[in-house]
């Protein structure tokens, strides 16, 4: 088993933008680093899960049914636009400890939801596993190690956009008005989520 190689190949492909990204700096924008982290932490256990169901064979189902990469690709992408709409209608709320909690909670939801759905994210695992393991004959513990591996290291490149993100925001905004910077990102959100249909189409 390659697994530096495999950890190397990772780094590089998350270090790339994609919509989970997006998602994640958007949000730390609008609503500070509370959110962002429970959206991490809700990326993470959905990328973890994603990719144990790929380890027990959803690879075959994907392969023989394409169909469900599309569909899966297109609720992602409907989970967005609800995220981006109840952005916009909060846009102009205070935002008082209760109102953080529900958001957090709603957050981290909306990053399990979108990786669970996330065709890409299980295309990628077992099309690019394979290349790393110690052979046809590699055992489950070998394929979830290394699916584990992808996933820690999405995380901490995922906490690091967040962090940096939150810096930025002092910059960018400020709590007595953000109402248009956060309809905005709002428009972000829903752009990212013709990002995740359009992959889903092509």
């Amino acid at each position: 088993m390659d697994w530096l190689g495999f950890a190397l190949a990772v780094l590089l492909i998350e270090i790339t933008p994609g919509p989970n990204m997006a998602w994640l700096v958007s949000l730390t924008l609008a609503d500070g680093r509370r959110a962002g982290i429970a959206a991490t932490a809700g990326v993470a256990l959905g990328l973890s899960i994603n990719a144990a169901f790929s380890s027990a064979g959803l690879n075959a189902l994907l392969t023989h049914v394409p169909a469900i990469a599309s569909w899966a690709g297109i609720a992602a992408g409907a989970m967005m636009f609800w995220l981006a709409w109840r952005g916009w209608l909060e846009s102009g709320e205070s935002s008082p400890v209760a109102v953080a909690h529900t958001r957090s909670r709603r957050d981290f939801a909306a990053g399990v939801g979108i990786n669970l759905v996330n065709a890409k994210a299980a295309l990628f695992f077992i099309t690019v596993v394979p290349e790393f393991t110690s052979g046809p004959q590699a055992d489950l513990g070998e394929i979830l190690l290394l699916g584990m591996t992808s996933v820690v290291i999405a995380t901490l490149i995922h906490l690091a956009l967040v962090l940096g993100a939150e810096r930025l925001r002092g910059f960018v905004t400020n709590p007595s008005a953000n109402a248009g910077f956060r309809r905005s990102l709002a428009a972000i959100m829903a752009l990212i989520g013709c990002w995740f249909v359009y992959g889903a189409l092509r």
